[in-house]
Parts: structure tokens; sequence; C-alpha cells
């Protein structure tokens, strides 16, 4: 595990000089005065073309998520004198009608995720041949450039999954119960899957309708009180994690929860113990990263990752790190 966190401390070193201008406390302070003064007067930092990015993605509502995907992406979009559309649907033939529209719009750049490849194929095909450059963020980075797409920016689910089967071998646990909470979603598979792949234990999967946490609290709550020996219950979005944290207290569980992603309350929830630990797929700098590549292909041809995904994640975060992140989920950008 700890040469996987150097690993990725390395892989992310070149993504993060770009995007968040200094790693010094002094130097980072003053790059983030300058962003929000420059988010305050909507002012640009590039005299380029007024051009229009379309970000559409597999987000539901109220998903905390996407709105800290959008933080970054926003904020790029005021740097790069970008106007920044964005549009959702968690399904997948109406997400692909929104790529259609955004091309009928003659934007100049989209940015899609792709966590149901098929439903979306033919419409990044019409992008491409509308002249239209895409960049896939967050989900579908096996099929990126099959597809056509410039880059990718978001983790590995396959490499992300399998650093949490480590991680839960590592602190000792012996049977997971991981919660896939939207079906068909082939990220969330690979999640599961890559948990299984290096978890010296064994993992049951469990699908849950994640539109109703009422329905997804009884279902994992059930499993829990119906099978003792569970020791770890993993969730695949940061929204479920405290959903499955009541769960478990109802079933007289002592699981651990552990979850993917961030928000303020599994920072929260890290800091005090209640959570082992979540995976940070810095979800502010897929939308940031996204927004940027796609100016500096417009404006210098530019293409980063080599045809590869450009990886944001995973990165491990436990009780450790709670205190700053609590610090940055508070502001949006974690």
């Amino acid at each position: 595990m700890a040469r996987f966190r150097t690993w990725l401390g390395i892989a992310l070193a070149g993504a993060l000089s770009v995007s968040l201008a200094g790693c010094s406390s002094t130097g980072g302070k003053r790059a983030e005065d300058a962003r929000k003064a420059a988010a305050a007067q909507g002012r640009a930092a590039v005299n380029t073309p007024r051009w229009t990015f379309a970000m559409i993605t597999h987000s539901g509502d109220g998903d905390t998520f996407w709105d800290i995907v959008q933080s970054g992406a926003k904020q790029a979009a005021v740097k790069d004198n970008i106007e920044f559309l964005y549009s959702h649907d968690a399904q997948a033939q109406q997400q692909a009608q929104l790529v259609d529209a955004a091309i009928d719009k003659k934007v100049d750049g989209i940015i899609v995720t792709l966590a149901k490849p098929d439903a979306l194929k033919a419409a990044v095909a019409r992008a491409e041949k509308a002249g239209i450059p895409v960049i896939t963020v967050n989900s579908g980075s096996e099929v990126s450039r099959q597809f056509g797409a410039l880059t990718h920016v978001g983790q590995d689910e396959t490499v992300a999954g399998e650093a949490v089967g480590e991680e839960l071998t590592e602190r000792g646990r012996k049977k997971a119960l991981c919660v896939l909470h939207e079906q068909g979603n082939v990220g969330h598979e690979q999640r599961c899957a890559g948990v299984a792949k290096t978890f010296r234990g064994t993992v049951q999967n469990l699908y849950v309708n994640g539109t109703n946490m009422p329905d997804v609290q009884s279902a994992i709550g059930a499993r829990l009180q119906a099978d003792k020996s569970f020791d770890a219950v993993v969730t695949l979005g940061a929204p479920y994690a405290d959903t499955a944290v009541k769960a478990k207290r109802d079933a007289g569980s002592a699981a651990e929860v552990d979850t993917f992603d961030l928000n303020a309350k599994v920072a929260g929830e890290l800091a005090d113990g209640t959570l082992g630990f979540a995976v940070d797929q810095q979800p502010y700098l897929q939308g940031y990263q996204a927004v940027d590549l796609l100016w500096l292909y417009k404006y210098n041809g530019d293409v980063l990752g080599g045809g590869r995904p450009v990886l944001t994640g995973p990165q491990i975060v436990t009780r450790d790190q709670a205190p700053a992140l609590r610090e940055y989920t508070g502001r949006g950008t974690r």
C-alpha cells in the first residue's frame, strides 16, 4: 500500500502543478486567493476567444459529488474565458440526447461521462464527426480512446477497487459487503471486482436502489443482520456511507464502514472514527482538468496523457488526513 500511494503521488504531481499552482502553504494560499478573486470578478486570465464547452454527466438529482466536479469546471472556465454549460441525466438514453443537444448548439468542446458507454457511443461519434473535441471524465476510461475522445480524466475504477482490497487486507478484515447503488454502471462493477481481486477475504455484492435511501438502509441492514460475519461494508459513493453507518447500527453489526468518494459528512466521520477510510478520486480536479485540457487543445493543440487516462485517483484517506479534508470539503473543492 505504501508503494501504491507513492506511485499515485508521482502520477498526480504533474496534474496538480498545473491546476493548483504551487504546493507550499504560502504559494497555495496565493493561488487560492487569485482563483477566488477571478471567480468573484468574472475575469479571465487569458485573451483567447470566448469558446463554449458543455459537460454532460450521468448524475442524478442532488448528488453532491457532481457539485464538486462542477465547482472545479466552473473555476477553470472563468480562468480560461469559457462559457460553461452543464446538464445531466441518470438515464443513459436521455444523457445521449443531451450530448446531441450540445452538438446542435455547435459548442466548441464536450466533456461527457461514460457510465453506460454503449448508450453514449453513437452520440460521441456524432460529436467527433461534427468536429467537436470530446474529453471523457470520471467513467469510461477503458473505451474513451476507442470512442474517439482526446483523453480521459478520472481514476481507473479497477485500480481503485484493488486499492480498497489491499487496504481491507491490511486492516485485517475477513468478509466485506460491496454496495452497488446504480445497476448498469460499469464503473461500479469494476470497483467491486477490483476489491475482490486483491482482498484476501471474501466479498459479496449487494445491489440497492440508490435513489431511495430508506430502501438502501433497509437492504444493508437486512444483510448485516442475517450474516454477522461481515466485518466491512464498502459503499461506492459518499452519500451512501452515512446510510450504511445507520444500517449497521440498526443491525447491531460491528462491521467497519468504508467508502469511495468524499463530502463534508465523510470528512467529519473519518475524523471521529465513524468511518475507517475513504477513496478520493478528486472530483474537483476532474472538472478543472477537463475544462483546462479542452482549452489547451483548442488554443495550442495540446493533448495530455499520450492516449492513456489522466489519473486523479485513487488516494486512500484516513483519520490522519481528516482535519485538512474538512477544510477542503467545507469550501467545496474535495
